[in-house]
């Protein structure tokens, strides 16, 4: 690779949403789940101690959720938890016993930042650097990563390692990330991070 360097002391992986709900056969099943599982569980298994996983919650009812999530989680009642198999939220295997020691983060919206101690444990970490994988790449990674820039962090995108639902607007995500933030991400292979980031004692 080029100049691209990672100081692993400064350095978390943050993979989201890789739960049973969106890789099994519901209605928020998400077919590349799959494909991308090996690539982020190599990740992860690399790192352990520098990963967090989340989890999306759903509320336990949706007149529990605020604002316009009310309607959202009307349409969607039968993920509230109240209806849905606890067991769906679970992270996916082998991910979910990587936990302890990679850490996990329970998230009631799209963004991992908002209403979790993320952010704070990042910091007590002193990291400023993230590298992103999970699902979608053009829901809850977009998100993420947004969210991560605005906080300040350098974000490494892992391109293999992401999945969604849609073909179309997962490729124009790509595009997205790749054209206009490239002063605060980076895009890049599992293959090529592998090289540049050193597996975690």
């Amino acid at each position: 690779m080029d100049s691209f360097k990672i100081d692993s002391r400064r350095t978390a992986h943050l993979c989201l949403d890789m739960q049973k709900m969106f890789a099994e056969d519901t209605e928020w099943r998400t077919p590349w789940m799959d494909r991308v599982l090996p690539v982020v569980a190599e990740i992860a298994a690399r790192h352990k101690r520098q990963t967090f996983f989340t989890r999306f919650v759903p509320p336990a009812r949706a007149e529990d959720a605020k604002g316009c999530w009310r309607n959202y989680f009307s349409r969607w009642r039968s993920f509230t938890r109240e209806e849905i198999n606890p067991e769906l939220i679970e992270l996916v295997e082998p991910l979910k016993r990587l936990v302890p020691p990679a850490r996990l983060i329970d998230k009631p919206g799209f963004s991992p930042f908002f209403g979790t101690p993320l952010y704070a444990e990042l910091r007590s970490l002193d990291i400023d650097t993230l590298v992103v994988t999970g699902a979608e790449t053009d829901v809850c990674v977009l998100a993420a990563v947004l969210s991560a820039i605005d906080l300040g962090f350098f974000v490494v995108l892992v391109k293999d390692g992401l999945c969604s639902s849609s073909d179309e607007t997962h490729d124009a995500m790509l595009t997205l990330y790749g054209n206009r933030f490239s002063q605060q991400l980076r895009m890049v292979d599992a293959a090529d991070l592998i090289e540049v980031w050193p597996e975690s004692a």
